[in-house]
């Protein structure tokens, strides 16, 4: 079955019976999950009228191919909700239910809109107790809701027909249940590891939390199990779904998490390591690196051409170019776009400067990021010319003021005029809502939108591009840190500069600890592995602090006869005043009704709210 017409469709069939029992099941995530597994295989759509909903049983899901990779769809559906952005700002009951883009609650991106500070996105940059601990719920409870899924699977994959799909199947299976656990861990700490369906009414087994050892041997025992099962790559129909290359790359990523210094001689066990061990685990994580890369299936896509401008044309299609070789693991977002009833995105007309019709101004680009951009070679930063001669990814990932997108030149720029400064067309909010946004930041987002995209008044119809969860070069640069972090600087080195020739920057001749964080930042701008490296770095108090990182912007003055004036500054507004973030959000807290039912220790410094 066809992967992206089938997760349209299976969108559309969880909503209607699911949400009803969700709502009664949730206390617990015995109870949550019990729902779960009837959502998997019950739904309102046409597919499911061979068999009445009330007279349907389990086996008729692992009989039927068909119903089969229905039952699947959730798995992939749930593991990341990519560009397709939910920020409700009038609804206080469904903040909650919010789908943020992780890169804005660190320093490279933000939103400009307003709206979104009193919404649950500027609760949780405020460290508000009441919406963290509501929305990590959300997160528990959806990643639960799919181990438990998975876990049914596995216990009745006798009832399924030997073949191809089976195989294909059970290594989805595999690899789905690490990746949850994987995303549980790096949020909540060691979890309760259940590998096995409950029935809540019928079970009333209680499970302790995970040591940090448990959770790394779990995730790696399934994504190796996968790897050994799965293919490298699929044909056309079923272009998206896992692969080797995947479950290898989890293996990788776990280890790297494992290997942080944060998680090492830790006093609790489910908080990390009780020794050192980060060795050990940079060591796995080399031999896995190793083994992705000598599968030879991936690599970069190289750029032809030698001026900037088709420099940065060729580095942006690599981000619109959907399951390309450089990719490994990619949200697959429908190809037409739809937002209603498919799962398209409005990533484009987000994004959209108000020449464009954008109202929103979401991912504008902060000062902060723009500073990470180095020199071409020979080339000296010159602060009344400041966009000459910088990283040629600069021009792909930045509109900055004067910049060309799609025929129009942007103006991000005010004009003084006697005593007062006239804003240009693209800091003048579009049209006459009292709530568009314009950037506050003096920049749009250029990687990932897409110059072809008609943005018009039918919003149902908006993009498709792809959310890449994994690629190629971040196979590379997380090697690279690897090796650094072994002491083979040389290795490093290496992967760094293959990076860098890509873009046609130049090679370093050596490389700092500080030289690889800034290829990591400048490479994977705008990707959520730059918000979770924070995390792994320990630096997180300082960087997602308004305090000690302040978000900066730009602001451009053209003066007539006189020098353009530009002036770098701390945001006095938005995000700047809200932005706080406490050492015990290294750990989400563990819902609540859960630490008593399972009598486990909460992560530390939270309270009950």
């Amino acid at each position: 079955m066809d992967l992206h017409k089938s997760l349209t469709l299976g969108i559309a069939k969880q909503a209607c019976l699911c949400s009803r029992l969700i709502a009664i099941f949730k206390k617990y995530i015995l109870c949550g999950l019990f729902a779960a597994g009837l959502t998997a295989f019950t739904g309102c759509d046409d597919l499911f009228r061979d068999t009445p909903v009330d007279k349907m049983s389990e086996k008729d899901i692992w009989k039927n191919p068909m119903l089969l990779d229905e039952y699947v769809l959730p798995w992939y559906r749930n593991m990341n909700s990519g560009f397709s952005t939910y920020v409700p700002t009038t609804i206080a009951l469904v903040k909650s239910a919010s789908r943020y883009y992780m890169p804005w609650f660190g320093d490279q991106i933000v939103p400009s809109k307003n709206d979104y500070y009193n919404a649950g996105y500027g609760d949780l940059l405020k460290s508000n107790t009441k919406e963290i601990t509501n929305w990590a719920q959300v997160q528990w409870s959806n990643y639960y809701t799919q181990i438990q899924s998975v876990n049914r699977l596995f216990v009745n994959q006798g009832e399924i027909a030997e073949g191809s799909q089976k195989q294909r199947i059970l290594g989805e299976a595999h690899f789905f249940r690490a990746y949850y656990y994987y995303m549980l861990w790096r949020q909540f700490g060691g979890v309760m590891l259940i590998q096995e369906p409950l029935d809540p009414l019928n079970d009333s087994r209680k499970y302790p939390r995970a040591s940090y050892e448990e959770m790394v041997r779990a995730i790696v025992d399934d994504a190796r199990a996968a790897a050994t099962v799965l293919p490298l790559e699929y044909d056309a129909t079923d272009e998206g779904r896992i692969t080797q290359g995947a479950a290898l790359m989890l293996v990788a990523k776990t280890f790297q998490w494992a290997s942080s210094d944060v998680f090492q001689n830790q006093e609790k066990t489910y908080l990390g390591f009780s020794d050192d061990r980060s060795h050990d685990m940079l060591d796995s994580a080399r031999v896995a690196y190793e083994t992705l890369m000598g599968l030879q299936h991936y690599d970069l896509i190289q750029i032809a051409g030698t001026d900037e401008e088709s420099i940065k044309q060729e580095y942006r299609n690599i981000f619109l170019t959907k399951n390309s070789k450089e990719s490994i693991l990619e949200v697959q977002h429908s190809d037409d776009g739809n937002y209603d009833t498919g799962f398209g995105h409005k990533l484009d007309r987000d994004a959209a400067a108000p020449h464009f019709t954008g109202t929103t101004a979401a991912y504008t680009p902060t000062q902060n990021h723009v500073d990470e951009y180095g020199m071409r070679a020979g080339l000296t930063y010159d602060a009344q010319h400041p966009y000459v001669g910088r990283d040629y990814r600069f021009y792909a990932n930045i509109l900055y003021d004067g910049s060309t997108y799609n025929g129009h030149v942007m103006d991000i720029h005010y004009t003084r005029e006697g005593n007062n400064e006239i804003p240009g067309e693209d800091l003048t909010a579009y049209g006459t809502s009292t709530t568009a946004a314009v950037t506050r930041t003096g920049y749009y987002m250029g990687k990932f939108v897409n110059e072809k995209q008609q943005i018009n008044n039918d919003e149902a119809y908006a993009s498709s591009q792809n959310y890449i969860i994994w690629r190629y070069a971040e196979v590379l640069l997380d090697y690279a840190e690897v090796m650094f972090r072994l002491g083979n600087t040389e290795a490093a080195r290496t992967q760094v500069n293959a990076i860098r020739r890509r873009a046609h920057m130049d090679e370093l001749p050596s490389l700092t600890w500080e030289q690889l964080v800034n290829e990591r930042r400048v490479e994977l701008a705008f990707e959520e592995t730059s918000y979770w490296d924070i995390f792994r770095w320990g630096i997180a108090e300082e960087k997602l602090n308004g305090e000690s990182n302040p978000i900066k912007a730009m602001k451009i003055v053209v003066r007539g006869n006189q020098p353009t004036r530009y002036t770098i500054s701390n945001m006095d507004r938005f995000p700047a005043m809200v932005r706080v973030f406490q050492k015990k959000q290294y750990y989400l807290p563990i819902p609540w009704d859960e630490i008593r039912y399972h009598e486990i220790e909460q992560n530390p410094e939270w309270t009950e709210v």
